[in-house]
């Protein structure tokens, strides 16, 4: 029995025994963790001053790792293994490296070298070839790395990973996470809305600028050439290519790029547009020295050819460009006619006029009016780069050359011309200023496409121009009454022969009756006269025949009158004679006969007939009266005083 427990003791001790002895010298590292190993004491003595990592077996951290699973000959008397998680960076995001150890930085580094060590997994490699410490150009990119923290302090997105996390490792974190420095660089994406920019390029690492530069010069940006750095994304690539620090010339464009934040600043900045009706005018800081292409009569300044530093000979036409605007200027200048108001108050979107007023003059006559003008205005694309030379901008042109030309033009008008005048030649002068400025504008190669003047306006309150205004508008409304009443009384006119043709027209039976009437009336009456003029005849022949048969009756008698007969017969005879006529001599007989008649020798009523110019219409009125009397026709004055047979 005893035996037994002896037996139990001493397993129990050795068991003891060799769990000690693994505890001292087994070590178990997590497949997600690494194991950085610190060398407490060694034979070879302890590391030079300024070295952390122990290349030859000296006291201090090991270049190699323990990876997972178990490991043993670490001595817990002579190791101590720093149990560290895993590096990993995620899809889309960047991680920065600051090396404690290796080769000083030069004197125009800011970041240390690229150099080939397994992405910084091979501290080893890393040493022996030079690498430099501090901050490192080189890049995490999406995966799992194995990386020895106490060489190597890692800046990652969800935090600092160091076996030694200084305040300086803190403040970067930070900064890198206030710009956005864990992930890529993003060119024109949708982040809520379209952002159609570029980047614009800050080097922090490599020669400085030249004394004469202002921008650093584009370097290996060819695909084909051997330095090409894809965007600033290549350091390396960029430093050998020539590459310089401070702002680059050439910009990023649309697309997705992981570039160090160390290395690099980026700023976004919109593209250029340029509108339909206007073309960009570009005015480059950046190039070399170029030759004067405007030519030796132009002395306001010197045209280029596009990439040297000047004005470009040539415009940029409508639509979107990438250009640095820190590398030159794009001055728009608009193509198309737009419309400048030399009108207090007024202004047009372009906002080229809001500086413009109405012109104050004085007129021939002492009164001052403000004259509100339009002018229409274009620029030859082709002369655009010329007026920028000229003036610098189109602004600077309309307030320092057209304004003051427009308002001494129109000054010295109305120095000539009374208000009046100003007012009623408003047609003569906006035509003779539009020739006139025409020839002016071309001197400063821009178009004076036409000229609108408006109402001339008092500078106070006196109300002057207003009083001649409405001495004008009386003097128009005179003249407009004038008119009217001519109008008016031509009018009357017109309704009065309306009147009478309307009147007319309603009585025009009536006028187709009586003139039937008249006709009847006329017929019967020429009736009357035919038988009255036969019955003259009549009388006359049987006067002619009872005077030969008295003649012959009395031829007896005649020879006892004797002379008597023949006297009487001869005067007779010489009556009838001096008449001319017998019918005259009968009708004096029958006017004879009606002077004693019972019938009034002057009738209450007249029945007109004939003309009235001879004997015979004479004789055939009375005819008509006397037939109408015996044969019981009435006669009966007419409408208008004349006798009208019934």
């Amino acid at each position: 029995m005893e035996y037994l427990v002896l037996y139990a003791m001493a397993a129990i001790v050795a068991l003891m025994a060799l769990a000690i002895w693994l505890w001292l010298v087994l070590r178990y590292i997590p497949n997600s963790q690494i194991g950085i190993i610190e060398k407490l004491w060694s034979k070879s003595g302890s590391l030079t001053e300024g070295n952390i990592v122990a290349l030859k077996g000296e006291a201090g951290f090991e270049p190699d790792m323990l990876r997972g699973g178990f490991h043993f000959g670490y001595w817990r008397w002579q190791f101590n293994v720093h149990r560290r998680p895993l590096i990993t960076i995620k899809q889309g995001k960047m991680g920065y490296i600051f090396a404690r150890t290796g080769e000083a930085l030069g004197p125009s580094q800011t970041l240390g070298r690229v150099v080939e060590c397994n992405h910084y997994q091979d501290v080893r490699a890393f040493l022996e070839q030079a690498g430099q410490k501090g901050r490192q150009r080189a890049i995490l990119r999406e995966g799992v790395y194995a990386i020895n923290l106490a060489v190597f302090s890692v800046i990652t997105e969800d935090g600092v990973f160091a076996i030694d996390k200084t305040s300086d490792i803190g403040k970067w974190h930070q900064h890198l996470s206030e710009i956005g420095g864990f992930n890529a660089v993003v060119i024109g994406s949708y982040t809520g809305k379209k952002v159609d920019d570029i980047g614009i390029i800050t080097t922090h690492d490599g020669p400085s600028l030249l004394p004469e530069e202002i921008i650093a010069p584009p370097v290996g940006n060819e695909v084909n050439n051997p330095n090409y750095h894809n965007n600033y994304q290549d350091i390396e690539a960029f430093l050998r290519a020539g590459g310089r620090r401070g702002k680059q010339y050439a910009p990023l464009v649309d697309g997705t790029y992981f570039i160090n934040r160390w290395f690099a600043t980026i700023e976004s900045i919109p593209k250029e547009v340029i509108n339909i009706g206007e073309v960009g005018v570009v005015v480059s800081y950046y190039g070399k020295q170029g030759d004067d292409t405007s030519g030796t009569q132009f002395r306001h300044g010197e045209r280029v050819r596009q990439g040297e530093r000047g004005v470009w000979q040539n415009t940029l036409g409508p639509g979107k460009y990438p250009f640095n605007t820190y590398a030159g200027q794009i001055i728009r200048v608009p193509t198309t006619n737009f419309v400048l108001h030399w009108i207090t108050g007024k202004t047009e979107g372009h906002r080229y006029d809001e500086s413009l007023q109405s012109i104050d003059l004085i007129t021939k006559d002492a009164y001052e009016p403000m004259l509100p003008l339009s002018v229409v205005v274009h620029i030859d694309y082709q002369k655009a780069p010329n007026v920028i030379q000229r003036f610098g901008d189109v602004k600077k042109l309309i307030t320092q050359t057209i304004d003051p030309m427009l308002s001494a033009y129109f000054r010295d008008v109305a120095h000539k011309k009374t208000m009046l005048e100003l007012i009623h030649s408003r047609d003569e002068i906006q035509a003779q200023a539009r020739n006139e400025l025409l020839k002016k504008f071309e001197q400063f190669d821009i178009q004076c496409v036409d000229v609108l003047i408006g109402k001339p306006e008092s500078q106070t309150d006196d109300g002057k121009i207003e009083n001649l205004l409405e001495q004008l508008r009386l003097r128009q409304l005179s003249l407009e009454q004038i008119e009217t009443y001519s109008k008016q009384e031509a009018a009357a006119g017109k309704k009065q022969t309306l009147n009478d043709a309307n009147a007319k027209a309603a009585m025009q039976e009536k006028l187709t009756q009586s003139a039937i009437q008249i006709s009847i009336q006329t017929n019967e009456a020429e009736a009357a006269l035919a038988r009255a003029k036969k019955d003259a005849e009549r009388i006359v022949v049987t006067a002619k025949a009872h005077s030969e048969s008295v003649s012959l009756e009395g031829k007896g008698a005649s020879e006892k009158v004797g002379l008597v007969g023949t006297a009487e017969a001869s005067v007779l005879q010489k009556k009838v004679e001096s008449f001319g006529d017998p019918r005259l001599y009968a009708i004096s007989l029958v006017a004879d006969a009606m002077s004693h008649s019972q019938q009034p020798l002057v009738p209450a009523t007249m029945f007109s007939g004939g003309s009235g110019d001879n004997a015979g219409g004479m004789l055939g009125t009375l005819m008509s009266l006397l037939v109408a009397e015996r044969v019981g026709i009435k006669v009966a004055p007419s409408a208008n005083g004349e006798p009208a047979g019934k």
